[in-house]
């Protein structure tokens, strides 16, 4: 027998345990010291144990597993639901330090009545037969004046004969603004992006002018959780306001929201998209933030009221007693992510709308598809990219990004590398600790 080559063994952060894990198999142990020696010697009384988990294995055998759990990954992704952005257009009323849509072309036009009819029968047409919902995108979707609300309305009434949810991801200025009209939506969620309390957050995204935002945003979360809508509350850490992260929990366990089922939370790391954070020395690598968030959590445990980090596949193992199926494609792009904007075109996923060069066609005003680019990001995964190929946490990273790795190396089949072993690291640490 040999050692699984998707095995992903090493220390566990501030112990002397070791882990292992293993995407494709399914299992996961914590060694002490004297059991971690054994097994990489094959010397344990345990040997049919880890044969029976797929740590030690018959590598022809385990080639046939893969491939056999590579079929089901994508007969199971083929049924998944779809999510559908439309951006009405890219004009934003913010002004923030690291927006990466300011080198695109933003003119003060709204989309056309015709632009959203003909999304919607591009919907209805491509997407028949499968489960989806639609995402509201900017720029910034819930700008206050009439034509722009008229616009959102009518998507959301769109939305509504199809008997389609709605989602929205916004800067939260505006919420007041547009509760009655999302009241009329079957909506999903609000994605709403705090950057920490409010001194930390101004001096991050204020209106064009300098003006703050936070206590507008605040009061817009008050209103939605108050009138039953869910809300996604996204976090942008990078070296400026990491630290600020357990004041920010404090704010949001005082104001009760983290009581509520319908407010949930996500950590963004604030990272190289296009041109305008090439070099910025502000920025982490993944596996600093999530080294500095890892120190944070151990100093202030309340933090986890508000936010649990992933830590990769560490809070999924030990939320739900076993790993999550494994991941032979992280990218969504094209496959159950596509991107429209108020122009026509069609993009692969957030990270490429309005991007020039990124366009994969266009919905109006006619259909026009360019099969081979598109095809090109429907066949990238773990076995088309060839760095990936004997990487023993390919199954849990999946690839990464396609978005960042084409940007970084001009190919679409090109990894994205996540520091999976390091974030296992951190999170059995921090998890095997407290009863999460």
């Amino acid at each position: 027998m040999e050692f699984s080559k998707h095995n992903i063994f090493s220390k566990i952060a501030d112990s002397d345990n070791y882990f292992i894990v293993n995407p494709l198999s399914g299992n996961a142990d914590v060694l002490e010291p004297h059991e971690a020696k054994a097994f990489k010697e094959q010397s344990s009384d345990n040997l049919s144990e880890f044969i029976e988990k797929g740590y030690l294995v018959d590598l022809q055998k385990e080639e046939q597993l893969f491939k056999s759990k590579y079929l089901d990954f994508i007969d199971d992704r083929d049924e998944d639901e779809v999510q559908l952005f439309f951006t009405p257009w890219y004009a934003c009323n913010f002004n923030c330090s690291y927006c990466f849509q300011d080198e695109y072309t933003n003119p003060n036009e709204t989309v056309k009545n015709e632009v959203i009819d003909a999304f919607f029968k591009y919907v209805d047409h491509q997407f028949a037969h499968r489960r989806k919902y639609i995402t509201i995108f900017g720029g910034e979707p819930l700008l206050n004046n009439a034509v722009k609300k008229e616009s959102i309305e009518r998507i959301i009434s769109e939305a509504n004969k199809r008997e389609l949810d709605i989602a929205v991801v916004t800067n939260g200025y505006n919420l007041i603004d547009f509760i009655e009209a999302l009241k009329k939506g079957r909506i999903r969620e609000i994605q709403v992006t705090v950057d920490g309390t409010q001194e930390v957050h101004d001096a991050r995204r204020m209106l064009r002018g300098g003006k703050g935002s936070f206590e507008r945003i605040s009061d817009g979360i008050d209103a939605l959780l108050k009138n039953q809508i869910p809300v996604n509350l996204r976090m942008i850490i990078d070296k400026e306001n990491v630290h600020n992260l357990p004041d920010f929990a404090r704010y949001a366990i005082a104001k009760g929201w983290t009581k509520s089922p319908l407010f949930k939370t996500a950590l963004g790391r604030n990272y190289e998209l296009h041109h305008c954070q090439t070099n910025n020395k502000r920025l982490f690598s993944r596996i600093e933030m999530y080294q500095e968030i890892y120190k944070i959590i151990k100093e202030n445990p309340e933090t986890l009221e508000f936010h649990k980090p992933a830590f990769s596949i560490s809070k999924f193992i030990f939320e739900n007693g076993e790993l999550p199926n494994p991941l032979f494609d992280s990218c969504t792009g094209t496959k159950t992510e596509w991107a429209f904007d108020y122009t026509g075109k069609i993009y692969s996923c957030t990270a490429t709308v309005g991007n020039e060069g990124d366009e994969l066609g266009t919905f109006y005003p006619e259909i026009q598809l360019n099969e081979e680019k598109i095809e090109e990001w429907e066949e990238r995964d773990v076995l088309s990219i060839t760095e990936c190929s004997n990487c023993a946490v390919r199954l849990a990273c999946g690839g990464g990004c396609t978005a960042i790795a084409k940007n970084r190396t001009g190919k679409i089949n090109s990894p994205d590398c996540r520091p999976v072993q390091e974030l296992l690291e951190l999170g059995i640490g921090l998890y095997s600790e407290i009863n999460i």
